[in-house]
């Protein structure tokens, strides 16, 4: 109990004056004693302590919780994140003597830079707020942007880090996902097609040829039965019969296993069956040969 009288008597200490309007509107000056900023600081402490550390608590906490998968675990301890940085520095600044009052030449600068040159910060931002709440991907999905896919790693305020197939990780503004194209490979539904396709040479039987690509998918065990795989001869090649295998597949890391699995199939039934995968070939016609000119006399 003895703690207690020595921490009222930091509150009679002033380190400085602020300007501030009165009940009455009138303007007055109010003191920041020296509790008032130790306790400014203990809250600016705590905010950095609790912006590290409690949203991984939180997401403990959750994973205990069937119902809640790994993204909206990850938006939840975002926003709260966000949360705790806000309010706490807000109250530390309160604490100070800070007051909107004081702020508001802060907040004419800032529009001014947004202006010139902060918008693209502003833009990416709220692209990033936009991106947690809508959620057009989520963490560990496999998207596509442009020429470039990868992996969501993570999901930040200004950019979104991608980790890509060669193990790089890429940074993309989030500006990028609003207002661009992108392509999610597994949002809503992890099930895709996977196309093949193959030339066979002229005189092969057509019927023969879509029975067996048929033969290859139904054999392979990463090609799902539904929805049904189809085989089409599409059209007459420059030097082929061109031919298409279609199928599903039920995850994306399936592509490259279906994919290597029907090729080296459909490679041995045509090989058992005469069917000749075909390759380019040019017909060279000659029209006109040069004349022999007669042999020259003493030249035998």
């Amino acid at each position: 109990m003895d703690v207690l009288p020595a921490i009222y008597r930091l509150d009679e200490y002033a380190l400085w004056h602020f300007n501030d309007i009165g009940t009455d509107g009138a303007p007055v000056k109010l003191p920041v004693t020296l509790a008032a900023a130790l306790l400014g600081v203990f809250a600016l402490v705590l905010t950095v302590i609790g912006s590290r550390n409690l949203p991984g608590l939180v997401e403990i906490s959750l994973l205990s919780r069937a119902g809640v998968d790994a993204a909206s675990r990850y938006m939840i301890t975002s926003l709260l994140r966000y949360t705790i940085v806000i309010g706490g520095t807000l109250i530390g600044l309160s604490l100070f003597g800070m007051r909107w009052s004081q702020l508001q030449w802060m907040a004419a600068a800032l529009t001014v830079g947004l202006g010139f040159g902060l918008q693209e910060i502003f833009a990416n931002f709220v692209s990033g707020i936009i991106l947690l709440f809508e959620r057009p991907f989520r963490v560990g999905d496999v998207i596509t942007v442009g020429d470039m896919s990868g992996r969501v790693t993570r999901i930040r305020t200004r950019a979104t880090t991608i980790l890509d197939f060669d193990n790089k990780e890429i940074v993309m503004p989030n500006k990028t996902f609003i207002t661009g194209h992108l392509t999610n490979w597994g949002l809503s539904d992890t099930t895709t097609r996977v196309i093949l396709k193959v030339g066979v040479a002229y005189g092969t039987d057509p019927t023969l040829t879509r029975k067996l690509l048929l033969q290859a998918a139904d054999e392979d065990p990463h090609v799902l039965k539904e929805p049904v795989p189809t085989s089409w001869f599409l059209a007459f090649g420059a030097s082929s019969l061109d031919f298409e295998l279609r199928v599903f597949v039920s995850s994306l890391n399936d592509r490259l296993e279906a994919q290597n699995g029907l090729n080296t199939r459909i490679n041995e039934l045509f090989a058992e069956h005469g069917v000749e995968i075909a390759f380019p070939q040019m017909d060279l016609h000659v029209r006109d040969m040069p004349s022999t000119p007669p042999p020259e006399a003493g030249s035998e």
